[in-house]
């Protein structure tokens, strides 16, 4: 294979590389087979050793199928490329990830009007902390994730690693103001809580009249700095996870993850699945 071509995909590790092709990286064999299924569209190119063509035979068939090229490439190519790829890498296309603001607002607006469990991150500059998030709304059963222009970007290559294929799964949504993100659900009838310690904890506020089951967005910021008084003005209630034990505090995703399976299961036992 041409040292250009695999230099060009080595490249969109950095964000200029990403944003100037429009493309992107997808590295390891769920984050592969997870787009090949629900993002076929988006599929560029596949990559895949030997080894990792009889090892994941079902995705390069369905990447066949689909129209995918598929290119077999020695173990060094795929180093080259890719060192945390395990022989197996896509190249997508960056386009749904990367629309104009007001698109961006007006696919939200879409979604709210019937969706029940939303996920807004601001200042979420932590890659692995952003995927880890967006994991953990695909597995409450999350029907959209923000990600505000100050959070990190969704194509960096830790973030695609950590969602381990599910930002495949829902509309993961990026570059928009978070005052304009809160009024768009706030239109569409969702409460707006925040994850703050400042708040009452979670079995406290779903005790006053079971406010868990709404429909709700719930907003999780920076694991260091966490909100300015500003941004705690924009929603109807700071929620807090308690902490039985000695934690000094819980990370930035098992706290999401908590709230949002606490929305999840208060919606489910109030109306069924």
């Amino acid at each position: 294979m041409r040292s250009d071509r695999v230099r060009a995909v080595s490249n969109l590790s950095g964000r200029s590389a990403r944003l100037r092709g429009n493309r992107f990286l997808v590295e390891g064999p769920q984050a592969v087979r997870e787009l090949v299924r629900y993002a076929t569209d988006d599929v560029l190119d596949l990559y895949l050793t030997a080894a990792a063509a009889e090892r994941y035979a079902d995705i390069a068939d369905a990447a066949d199928l689909a129209g995918v090229y598929v290119h077999q490439v020695s173990d060094e190519v795929s180093r080259a490329m890719s060192p945390d790829a395990q022989g197996i890498l896509a190249v997508a296309e960056r386009t749904r990830y990367s629309m104009a603001s007001d698109v961006a607002l007006g696919l939200l607006a879409d979604v709210a009007r019937d969706g029940a469990l939303i996920a807004i991150l601001s200042q979420v500059r932590d890659p692995g902390n952003a995927g880890a998030v967006i994991r953990a709304c695909d597995a409450a059963g999350a029907d959209a994730v923000v990600l505000t222009d100050s959070s990190v970007e969704i194509t960096n290559p830790k973030v695609v690693r950590s969602t381990a294929g599910s930002m495949f799964h829902l509309p993961v949504l990026g570059g928009v103001d978070l005052i304009e993100a809160v009024d768009v659900v706030r239109a569409a009838g969702l409460q707006v809580l925040a994850a703050d310690a400042s708040g009452s904890t979670l079995a406290q506020f779903d005790g006053e009249g079971g406010r868990l089951a709404r429909r709700t967005t719930w907003i999780f910021g920076n694991e260091a700095w966490g909100f300015t008084p500003d941004q705690l003005a924009l929603v109807d209630e700071p929620v807090a996870v308690p902490i039985f034990g000695r934690a000094e505090s819980l990370n930035l995703a098992t706290a999401a993850a908590v709230c949002l399976y606490a929305s999840a299961l208060a919606r489910r036992s109030a109306f069924g699945a």
